[in-house]
């Protein structure tokens, strides 16, 4: 037999194969998000950022999903948002997701200059049809929130400033996705959440 001959043809056989079942292999790793999404992701200390950073990674995975890190485009600089350049590709999207660590009981410097230079200058209804969903982590747990807790209020009434902001702009605003509690070691089921959320 000969050997070289053997193993060429082998070789062609799998190569074939591989071609072959690629496409499938791609199509059925890959999760598909129903609306085309633009995601808005902060973090005032990347360095630190483990949860952030994660479920950052898991929207990325996602088709339809488009990622823009604050921090990364724009630095720490508040001032330096490009709010034309920002509502231009918000126009593109029928939903916008925000994804930060909740930061004393509120969103994240960048996430708010953002939404002062890209929504500030822009009217009622400007964004009218358009979905937001929030996602965000804290160390906190039920000793901080909900009726019971320290503040009295649920980590999703945080956010209640982004609630008027989404409804003054028209838009629909969507059951915040949050984690309470939040450990790097829960991350994997965080990314789960996020993923299933962005498909639907």
């Amino acid at each position: 037999m000969n050997w070289a001959h053997f193993f060429s043809v082998v070789k062609r056989v799998f190569a074939v194969t591989f071609l072959f079942l690629l496409p499938f292999r791609e199509a059925m790793s890959h999760d598909q998000s129903a609306v085309k999404t633009l995601v808005i992701v902060s973090h005032p200390y990347p360095e630190r950022s483990v949860l952030t950073k994660g479920l950052q990674e898991a929207a990325e995975r996602v088709e339809g999903v488009t990622v823009r890190n604050l921090e990364t485009v724009y630095g720490f600089d508040t001032r330096n948002i490009d709010g034309e350049e920002e509502r231009r590709i918000m126009r593109e999207y029928p939903r916008v997701v925000f994804i930060f660590p909740t930061h004393w009981f509120n969103i994240t410097p960048m996430i708010k200059a953002w939404l002062n230079d890209t929504w500030g200058s822009v009217g009622p209804g400007v964004w009218q049809g358009k979905e937001m969903l929030i996602v965000s982590t804290a160390a906190g747990g039920s000793s901080t929130y909900g009726e019971a807790g320290r503040i009295g209020v649920t980590l999703a009434d945080v956010f209640l400033p982004m609630k008027a902001s989404v409804l003054h702009a028209g838009m629909t605003y969507l059951t915040p996705l949050v984690f309470q509690n939040a450990s790097s070691s829960k991350l994997p089921d965080y990314q789960r959440q996020l993923i299933e959320r962005l498909k639907r």
